[in-house]
C-alpha cells in the first residue's frame, strides 16, 4: 500500500436528534445523525413516524382533497346525461 494517503482513522463521537451520544471509529472527528438505536421506532419498540423535512405533512396537504384523477374521469370523454343521446 501507498503511504500518506490514507485519511486517519479516529475515535469519533456521534450526536443524535434526541440527544444521544455514542463512541465509534470514523475518518471524522464528529458525526451528526437525525435518529439512532436509542430513538429509532424499531428498537424502542413504539410506533412513531419518523417525518424528515416535513416529507408526511407535504404528502397530506398534497393528497388532501383525494386523487385528481379519480375526480375528473378519462381525458378527452364528457360525461353525457341519461336519456339525451345525440
Amino acid at each position: 500500500m501507498k503511504k500518506d494517503i490514507h485519511p486517519k482513522y479516529m475515535e469519533t463521537a456521534a450526536r443524535c436528534g434526541c440527544g444521544n451520544t455514542f463512541k465509534t471509529r470514523s475518518t471524522v472527528p464528529e458525526i451528526k445523525v437525525d435518529i439512532c438505536s436509542a430513538c429509532h421506532p424499531f428498537f424502542t419498540g413504539k410506533l412513531k413516524f419518523v417525518d424528515t423535512a416535513g416529507r408526511i405533512e407535504k404528502f397530506k396537504n398534497k393528497f388532501a382533497a383525494g386523487y385528481a384523477s379519480v375526480k375528473a374521469g378519462k381525458k378527452g370523454k364528457t360525461a353525457e346525461p341519461a336519456g339525451e343521446a345525440s
